[in-house]
């Protein structure tokens, strides 16, 4: 049985049928051929687009000279109503100085501290899940929610303004694809780019309620009772150049990004690794029979999960949240022989890299025992990029892979997961990659 994936369309489309399946979905918009290709160029009347497959070719852009290859301003327009000017959409010298400011509070030591708050949202996830048919998007998209209030801001998901937030942004994550259009298809930089009304509101609305949490956050520092989270050490850390600690606008942009990554990318990643538990049931039992350790809050207990840590990964594989990152040539190159001018869009697709026939062993099936073997020892190395990689990887990586474990284990010590006839989910790109109509599952009692 193999996990489902979206159809592809034909090799040779027109533009104007392209930008309308872009529009409906940016994965099914894009040929069969790119699970093969190494490298594939699309011209367009204004720039052109190159997706690169090729392992060293990703290297090359990613750890060897990312300096070389910035992100591209054309993706930032679709989220900066909602992320400013975070650390996911800038380059140059001010991501320097903000990646500076919000690693230490990453670094060592922690996630062990952080740990007791996730173990708290699981818990709490796992009190809340019912039983019979459920749409499992929603409670995993609360249950994520919990741990980034829980790690950040020492409040659980009930606190009135965090709940505010995560309602707001169900609202927001649907009407925004995380690529905007102007990514592939030909919108000169000088085209104004049209945002959708309720979009564009909803996104100050939750920036005004991030903007409540800092302001508390910081009347809180003042008083010196802030508790030690991750927001007290990010406000409180000075650049260790120029002394300066993040604004309070700058503190916005930042927990929206957050809020963004560390809730909605764990979100459906969680999603996805429970239809696939349902759907290989031998594999659930596994991770049920690891999850009978988890008895005390103890950082150790993860060390007890190999198996969970496997499946979680091998579903970062198969559904990589953020399936698409976008790059911008600095200056001409040649990659493979062929021309890549200036301005360029360089495609790096986890989704395509993760599944490439000429890589991986068997690419569209779920198997977690993969991470053991020889092939997939060198495609982890070189092939494997949900978190991106080189001096962008995402920041929160180690973070998410204690969260997700930690949750799909604790879900599944008291739960059975199963299938709904005729409700097998299809994946399409909103925010990240979710289920078209939902992932439904039916839920029972161990």
């Amino acid at each position: 049985m193999i996990p489902p994936k979206p159809p592809s369309r034909p090799d040779r489309v027109s533009l104007w049928r392209y930008m309308q399946l872009f529009r409906r979905d940016i994965l099914s918009a894009q040929p069969a051929r790119l699970y093969r290709a190494w490298m594939a160029e699309f011209r367009t009347p204004f720039f052109r687009s190159y997706l690169m497959n090729q392992p060293d070719l990703v290297k090359t852009v990613l750890k060897d000279r990312p300096d070389d290859f910035p992100k591209s301003d054309r993706i930032g327009e679709g989220l900066r109503p909602l992320l400013g000017n975070s650390v996911f959409l800038t380059n140059g010298e001010m991501w320097k100085r903000q990646r500076r400011i919000i690693d230490p509070a990453f670094e060592g030591g922690r996630l062990r501290e952080t740990f007791p708050a996730m173990w708290d949202a699981s818990e709490a996830a796992a009190a809340r899940l019912p039983q019979g048919m459920t749409e499992i998007e929603e409670h995993t998209s609360h249950a994520a929610a919990d741990v980034i209030f829980r790690t950040l801001f020492s409040i659980p998901i009930e606190d009135k303004l965090a709940g505010a937030v995560f309602h707001e942004f169900r609202a927001y994550q649907r009407s925004q694809p995380i690529l905007n259009l102007a990514a592939f298809v030909p919108l000169p930089k000088w085209m104004p780019r049209l945002f959708r009304r309720d979009t564009r509101a909803s996104a100050a609305r939750i920036r005004a309620l991030i903007g409540q949490l800092v302001q508390r956050r910081a009347e809180e520092i003042a008083a010196g009772s802030a508790p030690d989270d991750l927001a007290t050490k990010i406000m409180t850390t000075r650049d260790p150049e120029t002394g300066e600690t993040f604004s309070p606008g700058e503190m916005v942009d930042q927990v929206a990004i957050f809020f963004l990554a560390g809730h909605e990318t764990s979100a459906s990643a969680l999603a996805w690794a429970l239809y696939l538990m349902a759907l290989y049931p031998d594999w659930q039992d596994k991770v049920a029979g690891e999850a009978q350790t988890l008895e005390a809050c103890d950082f150790a207990a993860m060390s007890k999960l190999p198996i969970t840590r496997d499946v979680f990964r091998e579903t970062l594989r198969l559904y990589p949240p953020v399936p698409m990152m976008v790059r911008e040539a600095a200056c001409p190159e040649t990659f493979r022989e062929r021309a890549v001018p200036k301005g360029s869009q360089l495609v790096l697709s986890p989704w395509h890299l993760h599944r490439h026939e000429r890589l991986w062993d068997r690419p569209d099936a779920f198997d977690p025992a993969r991470w053991h073997t020889e092939n997939g020892k060198t495609c982890q190395r070189e092939a494997f990029i949900p978190f991106s990689a080189g001096a962008r990887v995402c920041t929160g990586a180690g973070f998410a892979m204690v969260e997700g474990p930690l949750i799909l284990a604790r879900l599944l010590r008291d739960m059975r997961v199963e299938t709904v006839e005729g409700r097998d989910p299809v994946p399409v790109a909103h925010l990240t990659v979710r289920a078209k109509d939902g992932i439904w599952l039916n839920l029972r009692k161990r």
